[in-house]
């Protein structure tokens, strides 16, 4: 253990780092509930998309643990399975099996781009300025979708949404389970997302309130055939490079700000960051939306984990969990809300990084926060963002505060509506 994590050098002992991934392992398990459930809404069958969602974040945290060695955990990302299901598979009119393939090419990407200079000129490329309002924009939409679910708000023909039926037994139970959920986590209670989750799900099972799907059975048998599911007959469409271009946006800057800001030991980033694209990648393979570093990590960093094998045990644990897979389905769409509200609630905190004392930078992070949610896409709400980011330097008489690099990406975001509007 301490010739492969260095434990001597990080001053910690095997102990230290098993507490330490038993607590990012509980704080970060409610993924195994959200992440299903958001990729069963494509069609995709629920029972193979939690064996996926194990085995992705397992084989994240390997990755990340043995060659990055951070105390890190990767999990399919929230706000990111949104944007696999309600953008590219529902908005985009893409299969999920399509969207498998998306997500192959844009890890593609990724991982070429971890292990070649590109990394560090994109990452200097986008202002950090957009890069935080996409980090807003996507938690707004990820609250927006909790409330759905939990029935909070509902369609409404002459105000497009409106206050849903509070006194309807699933708006009671996600008033019950946000209000559970949050006085834990305002405590610091450890897995306060997972402890919230029993408690809705006890209380449904308590007044007889069911799961929306039905609660199907889990079976495995066949999830192999999602390892070959990828389908690229999607190729020849525009929207299928609209998916893919966004998708590797997305989560090429979801991870490099997630890492520079949680690496205990920022010298670790490279490796990591490397680790985080092989990951990605392997998720078209193994059948679920992109893993990235996920903001929990925090939970096991604070518990004293500083190697990579604080990675590897929360690996292991998601590994086990497999055994309790049937539990998992009992959960209703009123257990799951108060979870996402929540995390989209803290993705937001992200705008006090945004400065606003200059309008070009802003604006353009203010149209990427608002249009996520109201267009009910990520891809369009980046794109307006990155479009109106370089017009502004020029109306400005800035026209070299841009990078080359970001007038290209404008350029290729401005291009697709071009062509979209042509079709």
């Amino acid at each position: 253990m301490n010739q492969l994590f260095r434990l001597k050098e990080h001053g910690v002992t095997v102990k230290q780092e098993l507490l330490a991934g038993m607590t990012s392992f509980f704080t970060v398990a409610y993924i195994l509930v959200v992440n299903p459930a958001i990729l069963a809404d494509t069609g995709m069958p629920y029972s193979y998309a939690l064996l996926a969602t194990v085995l992705a974040t397992a084989a994240g945290c390997f990755f990340i643990g043995l060659w990055g060695n951070a105390p890190m955990v990767l999990t399919p990302g929230m706000g990111i399975n949104a944007f696999f299901t309600y953008t590219l598979v529902i908005g985009f009119g893409l299969s999920w099996q399509q969207g498998l393939a998306a997500v192959l090419l844009a890890g593609l990407i990724f991982f070429i781009s971890a292990i070649t200079p590109f990394a560090a000129k994109l990452s200097g490329a986008v202002p950090d300025s957009l890069k935080h309002g996409i980090t807003v924009g996507v938690g707004i939409f990820l609250s927006f979708i909790g409330l759905q679910k939990g029935g909070l708000i509902a369609a409404d023909e002459e105000t497009f949404v409106t206050l849903g039926n509070l006194a309807a037994p699933h708006a009671l139970l996600t008033l019950f389970g946000l209000t559970a959920t949050l006085i834990l986590f305002v405590r610091g209670i450890k897995g306060s997302f997972l402890l919230g989750i029993a408690a809705s799900s006890a209380a449904a099972y308590l007044f007889g309130i069911h799961n929306d799907n039905g609660g199907e059975s889990v079976t495995y048998s066949g999830y192999t055939s999602l390892w070959t599911a990828a389908d690229f007959s999607g190729v020849l469409q525009l929207s299928f490079w609209t998916a893919v271009f966004s998708l590797t946006i997305i989560i090429m800057f979801e991870s490099m700000g997630l890492l520079h800001g949680m690496l205990p030991d920022r010298s670790k980033f490279s490796r990591s960051y490397q680790a985080t694209a092989l990951s990605a990648l392997s998720c078209g393979f193994l059948g679920t939306s992109p893993t990235i570093p996920t903001v929990e990590s925090a939970a096991g960093i604070a518990e004293g984990g500083r190697t990579g094998l604080t990675a590897v045990v929360t690996g292991m644990l998601f590994l086990g969990a497999i055994v309790f897979a049937p539990v998992f389905t009992a959960v209703p769409d009123g257990a799951i809300a108060p979870v996402l509200i929540i995390v989209g609630g803290l993705m937001v905190q992200q705008i006090k990084h945004i400065r606003f004392h200059d309008m070009s930078e802003w604006f353009p992070a203010y149209l990427i926060i608002g249009l996520i949610p109201l267009t009910y896409s990520i891809a369009d709400g980046i794109a307006f963002g990155f479009i109106a980011y370089p017009i502004l330097k020029i109306a400005l008489g800035s026209p070299r505060a841009v990078s080359p690099l970001m007038y290209i990406i404008s350029g290729l975001f401005l291009l697709n509506y071009v062509l979209l509007s042509m079709i």
